[in-house]
């Protein structure tokens, strides 16, 4: 069945492609949802609009995650983590608050899903963080880990 894309559909396309697919996914998944609907002669100029939107609409997204990435790269984002008499964090430092650092030092809004963590930072000192806030743009973001000061 072929079937034109009204939203981003992950493993399938984007919007406006039209693909192939079973009859009960239709049926069961991309219709109920409003992910698609089935395509038709006058539905596939349509199709076509939405494309070059969803197109323009990308690369003015990827124009501004690169903005943001030429920004922080070169920046290194501190974050006071409270540490005992012989420097050991107590907890951990996560990509929340990561984010949160970012939007306060550099006023740049990244959610904290596109910070890409093997697990959470427990170690005072530089850590380099993968960011990916574009499907096309992924870039290091430096975070040093300093002692909290005491009052």
């Amino acid at each position: 069945m072929q079937v034109i894309l009204k939203q981003d559909v992950e493993g399938l396309g984007v919007r406006g492609d039209i693909v192939t697919v079973a009859n009960g996914y239709f049926r069961n998944y991309l219709s109920p949802k409003g992910l698609g609907y089935k395509a038709t002669k006058g539905a596939e100029a349509e199709a076509e609009s939405m494309r070059k939107a969803s197109a323009a609409k990308n690369e003015a997204n990827r124009a501004e995650a690169d903005k943001v990435a030429a920004s922080l790269v070169p920046q290194v984002i501190t974050i006071a983590a409270k540490t005992d008499d012989g420097g050991t964090l107590f907890g951990s430092v996560s990509a929340a608050d990561i984010s949160a650092a970012v939007l306060e030092q550099t006023e740049h809004e990244i959610d904290r899903r596109a910070f890409q963590l093997d697990a959470p930072i427990k170690t005072l000192g530089q850590h380099m963080v993968m960011t990916n806030i574009h499907s096309q743009v992924q870039f290091p973001v430096t975070v040093e880990v300093v002692p909290e000061a005491e009052d």
